[in-house]
């Protein structure tokens, strides 16, 4: 059979397919993250809302509106990082739920906001495993009333003892509205900074401050008197 000018080469097609293979293998698919609120409205998901809205009224489909409001109503909500009142996080089935993931080895309420995990390595005290622990929270209820507190429970210096938190919904740092920062932490975030800025000044200066030891306790020797 006569090929066309058009025809590509068998053995090209065959390398350009395992290329096209090998690239999407090397695609790792993205880990799960939970819900994420606060977030402005999507202004073409609200408009073909609006347009539903008035289609359905036109037609005199009141569930078909009543859907659509209560839609418009929930992105509203999320985007001003409201959580649901109605649907509060079951607090005896998180503790259940949170207890399943990889590596949580105690979970206790410190209040109806903020969960405190305890993790058995220091490594996983970590973002992923407050990903982890709100996907398992999202079936029972609205995660933006959650606030995630984790701790090492192999923790052996002060770095490592720093609970770290984060609402499930938001990113590090920010809080749903009406959810206060509760500070979880038995030494404050300041003074820690502190403490590790003065370690590291001793560290880069510990010769000087050997020195200055050393004639210290050569002065002491000689202004005391021998009995």
């Amino acid at each position: 059979m006569r090929r066309t000018g058009t025809s590509v080469p068998w053995g090209l097609a065959v390398l350009a397919a395992l290329a096209l293979c090998g690239c999407a293998r090397e695609r790792d698919p993205e880990a799960p993250r939970p819900q994420q609120a606060g977030q402005p409205m999507d202004p073409v998901r609200t408009a073909a809302r609006i347009a539903a809205i008035h289609g359905a009224a036109a037609v005199g489909d009141q569930d078909a509106v009543r859907s659509q409001l209560e839609g418009m109503n929930e992105d509203f909500r999320r985007s001003i990082r409201l959580a649901d009142p109605s649907r509060p996080v079951d607090r005896e089935a998180a503790r259940m739920a949170a207890r399943r993931v990889e590596g949580v080895r105690t979970v206790a309420w410190i209040d109806r906001e903020n969960l405190l995990a305890i993790v058995g390595r220091n490594e996983q005290r970590s973002q992923a495993t407050i990903d982890a622990i709100c996907l398992q929270l999202a079936p029972l209820g609205d995660t933006l009333g959650v606030v995630v507190n984790l701790q090492s429970g192999a923790a052996t210096n002060g770095d490592d003892l720093e609970i770290l938190s984060r609402n499930c919904q938001l990113a590090p740092g920010e809080r749903a509205m009406l959810q206060r920062h509760r500070q979880v932490d038995v030494i404050p975030p300041a003074l820690r900074e502190q403490q590790r800025l003065e370690r590291q000044w001793a560290e880069a200066n510990a010769e000087e401050l050997r020195r200055r030891q050393e004639a210290s306790m050569r002065i002491v020797e000689r202004t005391t008197p021998e009995f």
